[in-house]
């Protein structure tokens, strides 16, 4: 057998599983067939297993080796006999531990939920088991120059690593460490060799545990290590302090290095392009750069060549950088060329994916679909979502819409069942309540057929269970909060007389994998602390974020999306590198709650910027590919965005280097990459120019509508396409889902106050302390029927008592002077000749001693001005009219002897407005000629012709496709129906 003992490598860009196979055949080629089988490959992650399998397949027929997982190594049963604990029971000690600290300190985990801190301390926990750190490194960390927090979260912690330390082998990260231990301490004397080679293959040692078993393995006569990535362009000198430069992509090799020597190559192959790999190389050596830049750039080979397999994207913004990557990919699919997309940002993939559905194209996601994003956790997450939080409208039916609920019922089907389900839509959205109960439900029930009676008598049942769950805020057993939840979550599935086994909740591959996570949290849940709703919904999506769900449905073959760490083995043939912005590639760094960068230091534990370095190591690699396309965003939802530090670095050095042709090596990069843009653009592009439209102005035959509400008339001179819409076309807005204590309920909610107190029928006599009670109770009694929000009531119930007293004292004067003879009573006067009745329902209007009337309105808000009044608002001179010609039962004909608004906040002041009859009769007239030239068809009914400001935003813009034209843009009228 060759020679196979110490450190090798693989530079970046070869096929790591092919070239490692390829070096371990070459060495053992002059062996018996068997005795490949006793050699054991140690892997650092699944996919490498399996991607070492499959290139041992395209090898021909062989007896393959071992191959295992080095996270798996373990001392054995004889050193430690009982089995790991699993690591959510661990997690859920410390989450004991934890809820007992905060019931103590609660300042020191503010901001954060107890599973959350739970899984952040059982990170630190693991990181002091593989790194080799116990309680005594802790004890030595000098706080006295940290902030006091500081000092309290290390003071837990001691308790923390007390406890979770003291046993190693509950921890499958502290047997690993166990077991390199041994290795480097029993194998050098001989004792427990292994039988047969053993190899380490692609893993680069970033954890403690690893590194110490990969240097035993390199110590031993048969034992090999071959790095990926490595970069055999790095001179010596960087290689000396590289140890300390944690965020440089070589750093992890440096303390290996240190301890076997510079790693041999493991085969000859060389990379696609040395020239570019010596280029990255420089690009990313550590701070500072400027003069191992100045001194080695130069030497250089010529950039134009080193990087005429690399594209650089610059989108506008990230979903055209999505769109731009989906049709370099339906491109490759086309020619059936294998190309990969390797991506940090999640949401940058959903993009891509949704992107080449367009061409019914469904890439290989590594990744899968996340747990909680399948029906059956997003399901779980909103059942869960449920508890301690008020039932909205919204909550509701998104969880009646669901594809999982009540599919094991049989007393109704799926669509019968979304029938009802839209019904009780429309009727929550029109009537209410904001928050649906049981009494709601069952009134509705009594409106429909026999279908809707089952569905709605079940759904109230239901609600019962809810509304108890959602009164339930306070910490409660985590095995009692899961019995609510999967009773919950199974009584929804199975649906009116239905049964949960014949539900969809657990049929599938995504709902067998979530059932598999709850009775996992089930068995466990007996160790975890007493939690609120809150904790518990965020426990169950760190829960259900471990676990992904592959398609069933075969991706395109040549069509890979992978992540960064995959780079390793995907980074040959076309790669695309996207997201290559700061908070992208690389992803921010988490802060760590517990130990500060300097307290970590202390500690002897990794610093965060070792995410940072692994980051650029995936980075180093995937450039390295054949063919590499770099995309990045200029822009995302908020900002300018930032280059990712490796791209910028070498773009800079590039920009510095005319002489080896680095700026027009950039610029067709650029230029690459701007052909691939403009393609998109022209996708995107609609393949003939759609004309915008006109500033719509309709002209509908007579008659127009039966009647108009003088509410309307100001709405007609400012927005006439609105009326249009409105009363002609006879469109209404659809009410909003989640009702909100908006400016329009507290007016509803006011004027109804106030017309209460005027129902009790107070007189002029009646004690200004007695009046002021009765106004107050009655506020209180409004509020608590009308505003179900809490700190809606309160601000208004504090606006009413402050203004009592004015409305009080003024509404004594009012009774003083006459009797409120219409309030909230409807009034109407016909329009001769036009087919159209004005109708009105005015606040209140006093008939005074003298038997004239004075009109009053109520305001919320500030009351309009005598000039609005002459212009636009013609509510109350309308009212008015309409009051002269005997437009209100309980009044006649009657004379007008002023206007008035009452305020409804401010000072609560009672604002008279100008009023005599010549106002009165020019505006009535006003208002006819208007209204007639719309009845002629004299006049359109034109979109925002006076808008209050130019902010007015109407219900009806984008029926009129305001955007498309301009404010100042001529309208133009047109006929629109039947005009005979």
């Amino acid at each position: 057998m060759a020679e196979m003992q110490g450190l090798y490598a693989l530079p970046p860009g070869l096929d790591f599983a092919d070239c490692f196979v390829q070096g371990l055949l070459e060495r053992m080629s002059d062996q018996p067939p068997e005795a490949l089988a006793r050699v054991t490959i140690l892997t650092n992650a699944a996919t490498t297993m399996g991607a070492l399998r499959r290139a041992f397949d395209r090898a021909g027929p062989l007896l393959l080796p071992q191959i295992r997982s080095i996270t798996g190594v373990d001392p054995g049963p004889l050193v430690m006999p009982d089995p790991p604990v699993p690591p959510l029971a661990r997690r859920l000690q410390l989450a004991r531990l934890i809820a007992q600290m905060l019931a103590l300190r609660p300042d020191l985990g503010a901001g954060h939920s107890i599973p959350v801190l739970a899984q952040s301390l059982s990170q630190l926990m693991v990181e002091m088991q593989t790194e080799g750190r116990d309680l005594s490194h802790l004890e030595a960390i000098d706080t006295g120059d940290h902030a006091r927090h500081w000092q309290n979260a290390l003071a837990f912690l001691k308790i923390a690593a007390d406890f979770h330390l003291k046993n190693s082998w509950e921890d499958r990260p502290a047997r690993q460490r166990a077991a390199s231990e041994a290795a480097a301490r029993d194998w050098p004397q001989g004792i427990g060799l292994p039988q047969g080679p053993v190899i380490v293959a692609g893993s680069t040692g970033s954890h403690g545990a690893t590194r110490l078993f990969m240097q035993a393995v390199a110590a031993l006569p048969d034992g090999a290590v071959v790095l990926p990535g490595f970069d055999f362009d790095q001179p010596p000198p960087v290689w000396d302090g590289l140890e300390r430069a944690d965020d440089h992509p070589q750093a992890r090799f440096a303390p290996l290095i240190a301890a076997a020597g510079y790693p041999r190559r493991w085969t000859e192959a060389q990379p696609p392009s040395a020239a570019r790999n010596r280029l990255v190389s420089l690009a990313l050596r550590p701070a500072p750069v400027t003069d191992q830049w100045i001194a080695e750039g130069p030497a250089l080979p010529d950039l134009v060549a080193a990087t005429a397999d690399l594209t650089l994207i610059e989108a506008d913004q990230p979903g055209q950088e999505a769109e731009t990557i989906a049709l370099i990919m339906r491109d490759a699919a086309e020619r059936g060329d294998l190309i990969t997309l390797i991506a940090a940002d999640s949401g940058l993939i959903r993009r891509v994916t949704a992107a080449l559905d367009r061409w019914h194209i469904r890439p290989d996601d590594s990744a899968g679909r996340p747990l909680p994003l399948t029906a059956p956790g997003l399901f779980l997450r909103q059942v869960a979502a449920l508890f301690g939080q008020p039932l909205t409208i919204d909550r509701l039916l998104i969880l009646l819409k669901h594809p999982l609920t009540a599919t094991g019922s049989t007393a109704i089907g799926r669509n019968q069942m979304l029938r009802e389900t839209r019904e009780l839509e429309l009727q929550l959205r029109r009537n209410g309540p904001a928050f649906p109960d049981a009494d709601t439900l069952a009134d509705w029930a009594t409106k429909g057929d026999e279908t809707r009676k089952i569905w709605a008598e079940w759904l109230a049942a239901m609600l019962v269970r809810i509304t108890a769950l959602a009164r339930d805020r306070g910490p409660r057993p985590l095995p009692d909060r899961l019995s609510d939840l999967m009773g919950l979550a199974q009584a929804l599935a199975a649906g009116p007389a239905g049964d949960v086994d014949q539900s969809r909740l657990w049929q599938d591959k995504a709902g067998q994998m979530a059932r598999a996570v709850l009775d996992h949290l089930a068995e466990h849940a007996g160790l975890g602390p007493d939690i609120g709703p809150g904790d518990f919904s965020a426990l169950l999506v760190t829960e259900l974020q471990a676990k992904a769900v592959r398609e069933d449905v075969a991706g395109h073959h040549c069509l890979h999306i992978r992540g960064p760490r995959e780079a390793r083995l995907y980074a040959h043939g076309t790669v695309i590198l996207s997201g290559l912005n700061e908070g992208g590639w690389p992803q921010p760094l988490s802060p760590d709650p517990w130990l500060s960068r300097q307290m970590r230091a202390a500690a002897g534990l990794p610093l965060p910027e070792r995410q940072i370095g692994l980051a650029a190591h995936d980075f180093q690699q995937g450039i390295a590919a054949e063919r590499v396309i770099l995309t990045r965003a200029k822009r995302d939802a908020e900002a300018e965005t930032i280059p990712s530090r490796w791209l910028n670095r070498m773009l800079n050095l590039m920009g510095g280097l005319p002489d080896r042709g680095g700026p027009q090596a950039l610029a067709a990069m650029r230029a690459r990459g701007a052909e691939w843009l403009a393609l998109a653009e022209a996708v995107a592009r609609p393949p003939a120019p759609v004309a915008p439209a006109r500033r719509p102005s309709p002209i509908p035959p007579a008659p127009l509508f039966p009647d108009l509400p003088v509410t309307d008339v100001s709405l007609l001179i400012r927005d006439p396409y609105a009326v249009y819409a409105k009363r002609v076309l006879g469109l209404r807005p659809l009410p909003p889902l989640r009702p909100q204590p908006d400016a329009s309920l507290r007016g509803q909610t006011l004027h109804a106050i106030v017309e209460a107190l005027l129902n009790s029928r107070p007189t002029p006599d009646t004690p200004p302390e007695v009046l002021k009670a009765r106004f107050l109770a009655l506020t209180d009694q409004v509020l608590a029927d009308e505003v179900p929000w809490p700190a809606a009531r309160a601000f208004w119930q504090a606006r009413i008592a402050r203004i009592a007293d004015r409305i009080v004292t003024d509404e004594l004067a009012r009774l003083a002077e006459g009797t409120p003879m219409v309030v909230e009573n409807r009034g109407k006067v016909a329009l001769p000749g036009m087919g159209v009745t004005l109708t009105a329902k005015p606040d209140r209007i006093d008939l005074l001693t003298d038997n004239r009337v004075v009109v009053y309105d109520y305001k919320s808000g500030t009351p309009p001005t005598d000039a609005q009044l002459r212009h636009f608002d013609k509510q109350l001179m309308l009212e008015a009219a309409m009051a002269r010609r005997g437009g209100f039962d309980a009044l006649g004909p009657v004379d007008v002897a002023g206007l008035r608004y009452i305020q409804l906040g401010g000072e609560g002041r009672t604002h008279l407005r100008e009023h005599s009859d010549q106002i009165e009769e020019e505006t009535w007239d006003g208002f006819i000629r208007l209204l007639q030239s719309y009845v002629d068809g004299e006049a359109g009914f034109t979109a925002m012709r006076a808008p209050q400001s130019t902010s007015y935003a109407g219900d009806y813009d984008h029926l009129a496709r305001y955007g498309e034209w301009a404010l100042t843009d001529v309208a133009a009228p047109r006929k629109v129906g039947d005009h005979g």
